[in-house]
């Protein structure tokens, strides 16, 4: 034990005052205990043995509890004032009993010593005459437990006593009480998830109509049935983020990824949060987080982190400005005193108009532009009774247009180079009918100046966000397709702004899913007559319509409007009229017919027949206009076009016999270096090669060897390949005397080597001809198909070593199948024909 000094309640160590504590003093414990100090003269007049009794007692006392072993502070510390530092002792074994027995016995010695400090002097004698039958009595306990316990004073807890459990457990009853406490727990887990999705979609509905607050109290209650559902905690920041409580969208925000740490919702509506506290970089640090959880959202993360960087830019913008105007700069001043007198309400239009232009006039730098926006610019002018009834007002006046001329160029001047300035005039209620209405307004002023604006918007990519997310696109795209009616370059620019808008993802969408309603303005732009339309504006529109043709879906809602497809073939036809002067449209024309053929189910006959009509004339072009202006791409689409035609269309392969009956354009075609354009010219030959009486018109044409040619090996795909020996062998099939003209070139060929060797066969689709691209399988057996009517040649052609004849592809190809009929005395063509059709693919499915 350490060494204490017990001063009596009401008495300092060097008696001056009053104190009621074990005071501990400097020394080595294991010196043993130091005698008791002697108090301070005349604070007590009886003689001290009753003290040294009670420092006997105390110790013991202690002693006793630590025998005891409960781990626990010296209780008289706390109950009684008593403060001994220092001392902890170890409870191995709690025991409520032993518990309340040393709290008894403290309250006895604490009672004592207090009547040892009494005035009264047969208190005090009384209380040493019972201190000193305690201490014998403890005496005597302490002897009796030296026999079987020992206190090793050394350790601060010293190992617990081994216990034994009386009680058996019952295993079998323990795992199934814990099995039905988990079915419960998950029953009413699911029960709660019921509640909380029901109350979740109730938010939902209150947060679309603008209820915030509502839909707090939906999520909140969600929340209580189930307090791990991180999208409640999500909604709710994002509530709270639309009522400007950003500190609760944050916390809400942390609840979520407790739940869920690569919540990327959370990351989002914390940067959010922060970004609208102007806490700048940890904003980006939640953006940031948000591209190392799902790299795949880049594109998203840029574009917040674009945000953050204008908001940033801003803010610095708005502190220099405040600095400009506090030193009181010239320019900073005008631009706050203009518009507290342009806030004046009910003044005549001219007294605003000529107010707005020496307001244009002082924005030439950016610390103007600024204080225009932080002096409320933007309201000022937008909530104008007057100037709204000028905008309003379908046939305006002199005065009128002024002030509309006014508020557009300052509108201008003020979001130039300002990119902050430029989200909040789009972001006014006002602003997305009002600019699509002024780009269509019948005044030209006001048309030239509102496209001027929405140019200068759409120079940056936010700009063109902020056009396509808050302006009405519908009215806007109605607006610039009206300005093919100028003959000048306000055109151009309105499709340049088209344009630049269609390249967009979002337009792409908003297209797809807005057609029905933009399809007649679109159908009124091909039924304009070239003649009096600015021809290269005209040529851009098309374009961009068949770009966004490009898509599946929108392909197929133009290709089913009768309407728009008609527009198409009118406009060809008064393109043709003039093809020196008209080149251009029939070329951009041609791309987004060839679009709109994809969609065959929706193609009448008519149309593939003048489609193909077309395609074939500008194929055949003297100048060859449609391989130097459009490219290999348009060469590409213009054969595809007529393969799909006359794949699907009896009358297209009649229309394209009639103006080319010697096929001298399809032959023109096969001798071309481009593959794709060689396996569709064959494919469409051997399409119209079934029209009667043309494979006779192509005996003095050299195309048998140039098919067997390409068949044999000329050609690297295979699927052209296949579409040569398909169409040679309906050739071959249709006119026998091909066969008997050119009968020693087929028995002499012999295959190349070819680096794809023999291969398997390839699949066949719907259409029955060949796919471009993949299997080997060898195109000569065409040729031995289209043979077997000549009964001459069919003996020697099965021994001949010359010909590859595969006979593993497939069971129609093996010699044992073909035998039967090889030797029947009555075999005719088109039983022979039969089995090849069956392998004829499409080529131009693969084609771009």
């Amino acid at each position: 034990m350490g060494r204490y000094q017990l001063r009596a309640a009401g008495t300092s160590t060097a008696g001056t005052g009053p104190v009621d504590a074990l005071e501990r003093l400097p020394g080595n414990d294991a010196a043993g205990p130091a005698p008791l100090r002697r108090p301070g003269r005349g604070i007590w007049g009886e003689p001290i043995s009753w003290l040294q009794a009670g420092r006997r007692l105390l110790p013991s006392e202690v002693d006793t509890v630590g025998r005891l072993g409960h781990h626990r502070a010296l209780a008289f510390s706390s109950r009684r004032g008593f403060a001994a530092q220092g001392f902890w002792f170890t409870m191995a074994d709690y025991q409520e009993e032993d518990l309340q027995k040393f709290l008894k016995n403290v309250d006895e010695i604490t009672n004592l010593i207090q009547e040892m400090n009494s005035d009264d002097p047969v208190i005090r004698e009384k209380a040493v005459l019972e201190t000193e039958k305690r201490l014998q009595f403890t005496e005597e306990d302490q002897e009796e437990d030296e026999c079987r316990t020992t206190v090793d004073k050394t350790m601060i807890s010293p190992p617990q006593a081994p216990t034994k459990n009386t009680d058996e457990i019952n295993t079998e009853a323990f795992l199934a009480s814990m099995e039905k406490d988990a079915k419960e727990r998950a029953k009413r887990r699911r029960e709660n998830k019921v509640l909380a999705d029901a109350l979740k979609e109730k938010g939902n509905e209150a947060f679309v109509k603008g209820d915030y607050e509502t839909a707090i109290l939906c999520y909140s209650e969600g929340l209580e049935k189930l307090k791990d559902m991180k999208v409640l905690y999500t909604n709710r920041a994002q509530a709270y983020i639309k009522l400007g409580d950003y500190r609760k969208a944050l916390v809400d925000c942390e609840w979520a990824l407790k739940c869920d740490e690569k919540c990327t919702k959370a990351y989002f509506h914390m940067g959010k949060a922060h970004l609208a506290l102007k806490n700048y970089s940890v904003s980006r640090e939640c953006y940031q987080k948000i591209l190392e959880i799902n790299p795949q959202l880049q594109t998203q993360v840029k574009g917040y982190l674009n945000q953050v960087d204008l908001r940033e830019k801003a803010d610095l913008q708005e502190k220099e400005a405040q600095e400009a105007l506090d030193s009181g700069t010239n320019t900073a001043v005008t631009t706050k005193n203009l518009l507290e007198i342009l806030s004046k309400p009910d003044q005549i239009p001219s007294f605003y108009a000529g107010g707005i232009e020496i307001l244009t006039d002082m924005m030439k730098d950016c610390t103007e532009r600024t204080l225009f926006r932080t002096h409320n610019g933007f309201s000022i002018i937008s909530e104008n009774e007057v100037i709204r009834r000028c905008f309003s007002t379908a046939g305006k006046d002199a005065v009128e247009e002024t002030v509309c001329m006014s508020v557009l160029r300052l509108w201008q001047a003020v979001c130039s180079e300002n990119e902050e300035n430029q989200r909040l005039l789009v972001l006014r209620p006002d602003t997305g009918q009002l600019l699509p209405s002024l780009l269509a307004s019948r005044v030209p002023n006001i048309r030239q100046q509102t496209l001027a604006l929405l140019l200068q918007l759409a120079q940056t990519e936010n700009g063109r966000s902020l056009i396509m997310g808050h302006l009405d696109l519908t009215g806007l795209l109605e607006a610039l397709v009206s300005f093919l009616d100028f003959s000048d370059k306000k055109a151009n620019s309105a499709m340049g702004l088209l344009t630049d808008l269609a390249l967009e993802e979002r337009f792409q969408v908003w297209f797809q899913a807005s057609l029905p309603d933009v399809l007649l303005a679109l159908t009124g732009v091909l039924k304009r007559d070239p003649k009096v339309t600015n021809t290269s504006a005209l040529c851009q529109c098309i374009a961009i319509m068949g770009n966004l043709s490009a898509e599946a879906a929108t392909r197929r809602q133009m290709s089913a409007s009768e309407e728009f497809r008609d527009a198409c073939l009118a406009l060809m036809a008064k393109c043709e009229e003039d093809v020196d002067l008209f080149r251009e449209v029939m070329y951009t024309l041609l791309g987004l017919m060839m679009n709109l053929c994809l969609q065959s189910p929706f193609v009448s006959e008519v149309w593939a027949m003048e489609v193909s009509r077309k395609c074939l004339s500008l194929l055949n072009s003297q100048d060859g206009g449609i391989l130097t202006a459009g490219g290999q791409t348009a060469s590409r689409y213009a054969v595809k076009i007529l393969a799909i035609c006359t794949n699907s269309y009896h009358e297209a392969r009649e229309e394209l016999i009639r103006l080319d009956k010697k096929l001298g354009v399809l032959m023109q075609l096969l001798g071309s270096e481009d593959e794709i354009l060689v396996g569709n010219a064959t494919l469409c030959l051997g399409n119209c090669v079934e029209v009667p009486h043309v494979a006779s018109s192509l005996l003095t044409t050299d195309i048998v060897p140039v098919l067997l040619k390409l068949a044999g090996g000329d050609a690297q795909k295979t699927a052209v390949q296949l579409n040569a020996g398909i169409a040679l062998g309906k050739l071959c099939t249709a006119e026998p005397r091909c066969t008997a003209r050119q009968g020693a070139q087929l028995l002499l060929w012999r295959k190349p080597p070819h680096p794809q060797g023999t291969g398997e066969s390839s699949g066949c689709s719907r259409r029955g001809n060949t796919v471009m691209g993949q299997g080997s399988f060898w195109a000569p057996t065409a040729v031995v198909f289209s043979l077997f009517h000549s009964r001459s040649l069919l003996q020697p052609l099965l021994f001949l070593p010359l010909l590859p004849l595969p006979l593993t592809p497939s069971p129609l190809l093996s010699v044992s199948f073909l035998s039967p009929l090889l030797f029947q005395k009555q075999t005719s063509p088109a039983s022979f024909f039969f089995f090849f059709s069956a392998w004829d693919l499409s080529v131009w499915e693969n084609v771009p």
